[in-house]
């Protein structure tokens, strides 16, 4: 197999999902798990040791051909020597995606891979899996218009949150959640972890990203107009959008567990956050002059004298993860921030934890077209004018619908908003230096609050 582990040291740091981009592969070592034989698809495990130190695990499916096909030339991940030669990856293989589908109604249980189906689902037998080309830390197929199957290509010990929470809602019939057909789990001795959920698939839905920033770009065009008297005010949107998320909250509490945190321990809560505002002061040097005003917001955590109601949350809420369909607003991808280790993101936390997360992706959404070149101070303005609008009509939802409203904890919510912020600005600093502006605006009136 050492042939192959050359092969994917080689293609392993150009695809969207790795994690590891930028660190030297010292090792990878493989375990195959046979999918089907004709032809032969497998699912391997991939140990990547690093050169500096650590390991990670992925989950990569593999065909392997003795000629080459040239309408798979974007699956292709090499060639070998050894029969079969032509090596694609089985994700973008569609001759075979439905292989998936096959291994649930077969109920597949062999070698430690175990393909479970929730009770009275309809599969979507004889239909091959499309790829979604979008996605970053996992690859997703979609199948037809009712199901829609996600690799977790990250995989780690324990189950996914996603599949818990989607587990654990199922009984709640919560109308912004979209139901959990399957899974699929690998045990290795006493461990267990998750390699893939199939999903009910949303055919005829807009993802929340794309209608917010729809709103802006109608609101710049309009340049002369506040945003509610534009035909494309989203206001009404996010107020509705805001309601979804308490129902979620309110059902996620119901059925899994909760918590509080004692004032006492939000000291550590503290030192957490000072210290990720540290490690970020060495990666973006525009930091330093807010460093101070933020340390302060952390420290009004400190003096809380109340005790904070914890549960199991999003973890990693904005308008990319929600869509709209006629039916109303569904929250997708509970399984939080996929570089955060697993016991962390399921872990309880505020819910103002999510809350924050969409406030900043209200000011994304607001400021993303003044990033690529089409600022101007009256477009500035209308930008803040938006930003605010919709963060205050999420909120509104939010305490209608959930009786708490979150504009009632600013002390919280600042301090979580900031942290968020501060991530933000590592990542855009060494992803997309041109959005770091963003960022740095909002942890400038953060610091200054």
């Amino acid at each position: 197999m050492s042939a192959l582990a050359d092969l994917l040291r080689e293609w392993l740091p150009e695809q969207r999902w790795f994690g590891g981009k930028g660190r030297t592969l010292s090792t990878v070592e493989l375990d195959s798990f046979p999918l089907d034989g004709d032809p032969q698809i497998e699912l391997y495990r991939a140990r990547i040791g690093y050169a500096d130190g650590g390991f990670e695990t992925y989950l990569v499916p593999l065909t392997r051909r003795d000629w080459y096909d040239g309408g798979l030339a974007r699956a292709l991940v090499g060639e070998m020597d050894d029969p079969p030669r032509f090596v694609y990856d089985a994700m973008r293989d569609r001759h075979v995606t439905r292989v998936w589908i096959d291994l649930f109604a077969e109920g597949r249980d062999r070698d430690g891979l175990r393909f479970v189906v929730e009770p009275e689902v309809a599969l979507p037998l004889d239909t091959p899996g499309d790829i979604i080309s979008t996605e970053q830390s996992n690859s997703s197929l979609i199948f037809g218009e009712t199901a829609i199957l996600k690799l977790f290509r990250r995989l780690e010990s324990g189950r996914n949150p996603d599949v818990e929470i989607h587990d654990a809602l199922r009984e709640q019939k919560n109308p912004h959640v979209a139901p959990l057909l399957g899974f699929v789990s690998l045990t290795d001795g006493d461990e267990e972890s998750t390699v893939a959920m199939l999903q009910t698939f949303l055919p005829a839905a807009s993802d929340g990203w794309s209608l917010a920033t729809a709103s802006v770009r109608d609101l710049y065009a309009e340049g002369d107009l506040h945003p509610e008297e534009v035909g494309g005010d989203f206001a009404g949107e996010s107020y509705r959008l805001g309601e979804a998320t308490a129902a979620v909250h309110v059902d996620l509490a119901a059925v899994l567990p909760t918590a509080t945190m004692q004032p006492a321990e939000l000291g550590g809560v503290v030192a957490g956050m000072n210290a990720r505002l540290d490690a970020a002061l060495d990666v973006v040097p525009d930091l330093h002059p807010h460093a101070d005003g933020l340390r302060s917001r952390f420290a009004e955590l400190a003096e809380l004298a109340e005790p904070i109601p914890v549960q199991r949350v999003h973890g990693d809420f904005h308008l990319g993860q929600v869509l709209r369909t006629y039916l109303g607003w569904t929250i997708l991808d509970f399984e939080g921030e996929p570089a955060r280790p697993l016991a962390d993101r399921r872990a309880l936390d505020s819910p103002l934890r999510d809350i924050a997360g969409m406030l900043r992706s209200f000011e994304y959404a607001a400021k993303r077209l003044l990033v690529e070149g089409h600022s101007d101070p009256q477009l500035d303005y209308r930008a803040k004018e938006w930003a605010a609008r919709n963060r205050t009509a999420f909120c509104d939802g939010y305490a209608h619908a959930s009786g708490s409203d979150p504009q009632a904890q600013p002390v919280l919510l600042h301090a979580f908003e900031a942290e968020k912020a501060v991530y933000e600005a590592v990542y855009e600093a060494r992803n997309r230096p041109h959005w770091l502006p963003i960022p740095l605006a909002s942890l400038a009136r953060l610091a200054a609050a």
